[in-house]
């Protein structure tokens, strides 16, 4: 008996792992000849290329660490708990590109995360949101990229150590993850939550940054747009859990997200910025809209709202704070010779461009990375707006200077807990940022 349970169990194992085998395996889709450009109209052409744009094709698919690469050829470094995975060359190069790569083929990957030649993709290309598409704006996209410039460039090998870089496994992780096929309309919503909710979800994916990950690195289902840090930033809490005095309404979503900044909010800064200007500025204005509608619906802005007057008025009265009469604070010098002259605000209402610190996201955060990436990077005319910049304090501010400042805004302009471990924290974000192509401009 004891022999026949042993067989069983071993029976059903092998057989559990034929099945997962059989669910694994893909072929491969024989290689074509690269398209003409004239195989395609030059509608489809231009609607893909807005669509490649409004997805970040080009931001993640372009190097920027060391050398700069070429738009679309790949090798851009992706950091994961699992190791560095370098993005592929999507030009039609057929050599290392997708030159030899057919629709059919192209749209499997959109859909299922499988390479032409059958392999597993790893999750880092965010195909768990592609595969919300329609077929007809994956036809589309498909069309841009095969009309693009074919650039040979061969991408670094992925640093992804063992048992995670076994390709195979990650059917596993799509088995547990994948919700393959395009979003359905949701019949309780208006037309313009349901475009929304099909671009915010599918090609924009927007919780791919905005969501937290579990021990897998799949999005936490139970904490939508809860935050996440990514890039050495900390993309914020985009539903009712954002710490933010003064509620995202869907006019502020419009504004940031279309033009790079929210009066009631700030700048788009870091990670946002090509986001903001290299992609949804190339959208159209509805479609713009659109996202800020349902982003709105998300963070329950309309029964919020009522309260922001208050929350106004608040920091507008702790802009000013300490900067009339004589001042024996040293952090509150510090503040009013470096940042009052542009974030002090004696208005009724905060100022474009120059976002007053007590509305920022920034301060409300749990950490300071924000406010440091900020303050030692500073925000060019292409990252904002193109009227207002910020200097960079790289070389003004030491750590201990980051640590004072910090701890004075987060005393002053909110009402939260005090930051622990400041001058630690500030150390660690000018180490990331030392490390970042953009550290020469210090």
């Amino acid at each position: 008996m004891i022999k026949r349970i042993a067989a069983a169990i071993v029976g059903i194992g092998v057989a559990g792992g034929v099945g997962f085998l059989a669910y694994a395996w893909y072929p491969e889709i024989s290689p074509v000849a690269p398209p003409p450009p004239s195989s395609f109209s030059k509608a489809q052409i231009e609607h893909g290329r807005v669509l490649a744009a409004g997805g970040y094709c080009a931001e993640c698919h372009t190097r920027t660490d060391g050398k700069r690469g070429i738009e679309l050829a790949g090798d851009y470094k992706m950091d994961t708990p699992f190791g560095a995975i370098f993005s592929s060359n999507i030009t039609p190069d057929p050599e290392t590109g997708i030159g030899h790569w057919s629709e059919a083929a192209f749209k499997r990957a959109m859909r299922k995360g499988i390479s032409r030649d059958g392999t597993q993709l790893f999750p880092a290309f965010p195909f768990d949101h592609f595969t919300h598409m329609t077929d007809q704006d994956i036809d589309d996209v498909y069309a841009f990229l095969m009309t693009r410039e074919p650039v040979h460039s061969v991408k670094r090998e992925n640093t992804v150590a063992f048992p995670f870089n076994i390709r195979l496994e990650q059917a596993g992780w799509k088995l547990l993850f994948l919700h393959e096929g395009p979003l359905k309309n949701n019949n309780a919503k208006d037309a313009e939550w349901n475009r929304g909710a099909y671009l915010a979800e599918g090609l924009s994916h927007c919780s791919a940054c905005h969501t937290p990950r579990n021990a897998m690195g799949a999005e936490k289902s139970s904490a939508p747009y809860d935050g996440a840090p990514v890039d050495n930033w900390i993309a914020p809490p985009l539903n009712e859990h954002n710490p933010t005095p003064v509620v995202w309404t869907e006019d502020e979503f419009f504004k940031y997200l279309r033009y790079g900044s929210a009066p009631l909010h700030g700048s788009a800064a870091g990670p946002m910025s090509p986001v903001v200007h290299g992609g949804l500025s190339e959208m159209p204005e509805s479609d713009v809209h659109a996202i800020a509608h349902y982003l709105a619906d998300i963070d329950k802005a309309s029964s919020r709202v009522s309260e922001d007057p208050k929350a106004i008025a608040w920091a507008m009265k702790a802009s000013m704070r300490d900067l009339v009469g004589p001042q024996t604070d040293p952090n509150a010098r510090l503040y009013a010779g470096a940042c009052a002259a542009c974030h002090a605000n004696a208005g009724p209402q905060p100022v474009e461009g120059r976002p007053d610190l007590a509305l920022n996201n920034a301060l409300w955060l749990d950490e300071p990375t924000n406010l440091y990436q900020v303050i030692l990077h500073g925000i060019g005319t292409t990252e904002g707006i193109s009227t207002a910049s910020m200097p960079s304090f790289y070389h003004s501010f030491s750590d201990a200077d980051l640590a004072r400042l910090a701890a004075y805004l987060r005393a002053t302009r909110t009402t939260l807990k005090p930051w622990t471990d400041l001058e630690k924290k500030a150390a660690d974000v000018r180490k990331t940022l030392a490390a970042s192509p953009v550290a020469s401009s210090h």
